[in-house]
Protein backbone atom coordinates (compact mmCIF):
# COMPACT_ATOMS: atom_id res chain seq x y z
CA UNK A 1 0.00 0.00 0.00
CA UNK A 2 1.27 3.83 -0.46
CA UNK A 3 2.39 5.92 1.94
CA UNK A 4 -0.10 8.97 1.89
CA UNK A 5 0.97 10.70 4.95
CA UNK A 6 2.76 13.58 2.85
CA UNK A 7 -0.42 13.94 0.92
CA UNK A 8 -1.55 17.68 0.99
CA UNK A 9 -5.47 17.71 1.86
CA UNK A 10 -5.47 22.19 1.89
CA UNK A 11 -2.78 23.73 3.95
CA UNK A 12 -2.14 20.37 6.34
CA UNK A 13 -1.10 17.01 5.19
CA UNK A 14 -2.76 13.66 6.25
CA UNK A 15 0.29 12.84 8.24
CA UNK A 16 -0.30 15.91 10.30
CA UNK A 17 -3.29 14.12 12.06
CA UNK A 18 -1.72 10.58 11.69
CA UNK A 19 -1.90 9.04 14.61
CA UNK A 20 -3.34 11.48 16.72
CA UNK A 21 -6.86 11.02 18.98
CA UNK A 22 -9.99 12.78 18.91
CA UNK A 23 -12.71 11.98 21.90
CA UNK A 24 -15.06 10.30 19.78
CA UNK A 25 -17.46 7.40 19.54
CA UNK A 26 -17.98 5.30 16.20
CA UNK A 27 -21.50 4.28 17.53
CA UNK A 28 -23.24 7.72 15.94
CA UNK A 29 -25.35 10.13 18.48
CA UNK A 30 -24.12 10.29 22.05
CA UNK A 31 -22.70 6.80 23.62
CA UNK A 32 -23.14 6.56 27.64
CA UNK A 33 -21.45 4.67 30.17
CA UNK A 34 -23.27 4.05 33.04
CA UNK A 35 -22.26 2.39 36.49
CA UNK A 36 -25.14 0.97 38.41
CA UNK A 37 -23.84 0.12 42.09
CA UNK A 38 -25.99 -1.96 44.34
CA UNK A 39 -25.04 -4.89 46.48
CA UNK A 40 -26.24 -8.15 45.56
CA UNK A 41 -28.35 -6.72 42.33
CA UNK A 42 -30.57 -8.79 41.54
CA UNK A 43 -31.90 -9.69 37.50
CA UNK A 44 -35.66 -8.16 38.83
CA UNK A 45 -33.74 -4.75 40.08
CA UNK A 46 -31.81 -4.81 36.48
CA UNK A 47 -34.58 -5.06 34.14
CA UNK A 48 -36.11 -2.25 36.08
CA UNK A 49 -33.67 0.35 35.81
CA UNK A 50 -33.23 -0.89 32.07
CA UNK A 51 -37.04 -0.32 31.52
CA UNK A 52 -36.63 3.54 33.37
CA UNK A 53 -34.02 4.10 31.24
CA UNK A 54 -35.30 3.12 28.06
CA UNK A 55 -38.73 4.47 28.29
CA UNK A 56 -37.54 7.74 29.85
CA UNK A 57 -39.42 7.22 33.11
CA UNK A 58 -37.31 8.32 35.84
CA UNK A 59 -37.74 8.21 39.85
CA UNK A 60 -36.83 11.93 41.03
CA UNK A 61 -37.12 13.93 37.79
CA UNK A 62 -38.92 13.75 34.23
CA UNK A 63 -36.39 15.93 32.34
CA UNK A 64 -34.79 12.22 31.27
CA UNK A 65 -35.26 11.61 27.90
CA UNK A 66 -35.51 7.86 26.61
CA UNK A 67 -32.34 5.82 25.69
CA UNK A 68 -30.89 2.50 24.12
CA UNK A 69 -28.93 0.37 25.90
CA UNK A 70 -26.49 -1.15 23.36
CA UNK A 71 -24.02 -3.41 25.64
CA UNK A 72 -24.40 -4.81 29.43
CA UNK A 73 -21.24 -5.55 31.08
CA UNK A 74 -19.14 -6.04 34.19
CA UNK A 75 -16.03 -4.32 34.72
CA UNK A 76 -13.83 -7.36 34.56
CA UNK A 77 -16.47 -9.29 31.98
CA UNK A 78 -17.56 -11.87 34.21
CA UNK A 79 -21.13 -13.29 33.87
CA UNK A 80 -23.68 -11.32 35.95
CA UNK A 81 -25.04 -13.22 38.87
CA UNK A 82 -28.60 -11.98 40.15
CA UNK A 83 -28.65 -11.79 43.60
CA UNK A 84 -24.70 -11.79 43.76
CA UNK A 85 -23.45 -9.12 41.56
CA UNK A 86 -22.52 -5.63 43.18
CA UNK A 87 -21.70 -3.75 39.66
CA UNK A 88 -23.30 -3.56 35.98
CA UNK A 89 -21.92 -1.41 33.04
CA UNK A 90 -24.33 0.14 30.48
CA UNK A 91 -23.57 1.38 26.97
CA UNK A 92 -26.15 3.31 26.59
CA UNK A 93 -26.76 5.65 23.44
CA UNK A 94 -29.00 9.06 23.49
CA UNK A 95 -28.76 12.83 22.27
CA UNK A 96 -30.98 13.79 25.10
CA UNK A 97 -30.90 14.26 28.80
CA UNK A 98 -29.43 11.43 30.88
CA UNK A 99 -29.39 11.80 34.75
CA UNK A 100 -27.41 9.95 37.52
CA UNK A 101 -28.81 9.22 40.88
CA UNK A 102 -28.22 8.26 43.80
CA UNK A 103 -29.66 6.01 46.76
CA UNK A 104 -32.81 4.73 45.04
CA UNK A 105 -31.79 4.52 41.36
CA UNK A 106 -35.00 4.63 38.40
CA UNK A 107 -37.10 3.07 41.93
CA UNK A 108 -34.66 0.52 43.07
CA UNK A 109 -33.74 1.17 46.79
CA UNK A 110 -30.14 1.02 47.45
CA UNK A 111 -29.19 1.45 44.02
CA UNK A 112 -27.04 4.07 42.21
CA UNK A 113 -26.34 5.06 38.95
CA UNK A 114 -23.16 7.52 37.78
CA UNK A 115 -22.07 8.92 34.26
CA UNK A 116 -18.55 6.90 34.14
CA UNK A 117 -17.84 7.76 30.55
CA UNK A 118 -19.12 10.05 27.76
CA UNK A 119 -18.45 9.70 23.89
CA UNK A 120 -19.43 12.64 21.80
CA UNK A 121 -19.20 12.29 18.14
CA UNK A 122 -17.66 15.09 16.15
CA UNK A 123 -19.08 15.88 12.97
Amino acid sequence: MANITSLAVGSTTVGANFGTYNIDGGLGGRSVIVKIAKTDITNTELNTIVAAMTTGRHSTATSDDACTIVGVGTADGSAFVSGTTDNVFLQVQTTGTLTAQSSAAYGVTGAVTTIQCIFTPKL
